[in-house]
């Protein structure tokens, strides 16, 4: 079975810094690309970022580009993402994923 579980967020003042991470199990890691996904109160789904499998590309949505980064670590089965300067913009539930199947998402409230 297929298990993907956030953590890493919280309430942090505008401008601040938060590190996501989301453990994968049930599946072969190293063979997908895994992306990150966020969804604000009221709002529909944006996807934020991507990495691919093996040669770890990575691509962002235009809103976090220069602000966030994806990583992943295929000896622990977690992909990441550190956020930087974040905005009150960036509120949301924040879900990783692979392929269509998500975790239950960690709460990021950006708020002074």
């Amino acid at each position: 079975e297929v298990q993907l579980v956030e953590s890493g967020g919280g309430l942090v003042q505008p401008g601040g810094s938060l590190r996501l991470s989301c453990a994968a199990s049930g599946f072969t890691f190293t063979d997908y690309a895994m992306r990150w996904v966020r969804q604000a109160p009221g709002k529909g789904v944006e996807w934020v970022s991507s990495i691919s499998s093996k040669d770890y590309r990575t691509y962002y949505a235009d809103s976090v580009k220069g602000r966030f980064t994806i990583s992943r670590d295929d000896a622990k089965n977690t992909v990441y993402l550190q956020m930087n300067s974040l905005k009150p913009e960036d509120t949301a539930v924040y879900y990783c994923a692979k392929d269509n199947i998500w975790g239950q998402g960690t709460q990021v409230t950006v708020s002074s």
